[in-house]
């Protein structure tokens, strides 16, 4: 081989070598660019994915929503302020016995199974009218939202009528279906729908189902809750006429037996 092949050969060789590294050079470049659009592809999402995270958190609730509503839809047979006050009975009865009650509470549980008719026929007989106030604090004692929802289920009862309200708020606070206070079954909206199927006026009521399913009174109840916390009482049940709370005699309780409750109801009717 002559010299100059030699040459030649060694320069083709340094050409492909040359021609090699540089083609290897462009992968290197592409390859860190996709790594580096990858990379910040990542981080956009995860800033993104924080800042949705975080514009959740400090998203309201829907309670929290509903309590700052300014448009309430009120139930049927409601008045005053967004519909808050709830008096029941015959325009002829002269006094008014002020009731206070939390669906979940199970002191109101015992009342209402105890006490309860008795309530419901002397409004009927026109002894009295009941003014029902809704609290809602046990949903934060005990964490949930049974309360709020089954007070917005109460006012679809009241939407229908009066009547269908008592019997309604009977049926919760019946033994076959009021749960325990830890036990948050009233935040579902089919198990309240059940419950309502135990009242005639309720009964497969689309209307009624709708409101609960829909949520139409949940600003409603909302401001009910609102109420109770501005009447000053701290606890339910509490029973009130002329101002005076209505107790079993022995102590700051409401009255738990139909006896003591008469009792307490006859002296109240006098003062």
């Amino acid at each position: 081989m002559s010299k100059r092949n030699s040459q030649a050969n060694k320069a083709a060789a340094r050409e492909r070598l040359r021609a090699e590294r540089e083609r290897q050079a462009k992968k290197d470049k592409a390859r860190r660019q996709i790594i580096v659009g990858v990379s910040i592809v990542g981080v956009l999402a995860v800033v993104g994915a924080a800042t949705w995270g975080v514009m959740q958190l400090n998203k309201p609730s829907h309670w929290e929503a509903a309590k700052d509503a300014k448009n309430v839809t009120a139930p049927k047979n409601t008045s005053g302020d967004n519909g808050t006050t709830v008096v029941i009975g015959k325009s002829t009865a002269k006094k008014t016995l002020e009731l206070y009650e939390d669906s979940r509470c199970p002191i109101c549980g015992t009342f209402e199974q105890a006490i309860g008719e008795t309530v419901h026929k002397d409004v009927d007989a026109g002894k009295y009218k009941i003014k029902y106030i809704g609290a809602t604090f046990i949903d934060d004692m005990a964490g949930g939202e049974g309360s709020k929802n089954a007070l917005s289920a109460l006012g679809a009862a009241l939407d229908v009528s009066p009547e269908a309200f008592l019997d309604y708020k009977a049926a919760l606070y019946s033994a076959k279906y009021h749960p325990e206070e830890t036990v948050d079954k009233f935040k579902d909206d089919s198990y309240l729908i059940k419950i309502a199927d135990s009242v005639d006026a309720l009964k497969g009521n689309a209307a009624f189902q709708k409101n609960v399913k829909d949520g139409t009174f949940d600003s409603w109840a909302m401001k009910m809750s609102e109420a109770f916390e501005k009447s000053g009482v701290r606890g339910t049940p509490t029973l009130k006429m002329d101002g005076k709370a209505l107790t079993d005699g022995k102590s700051e309780n409401a009255p738990m037996t139909v006896d003591d409750f008469n009792t307490a109801i006859t002296a109240a009717l006098k003062g």
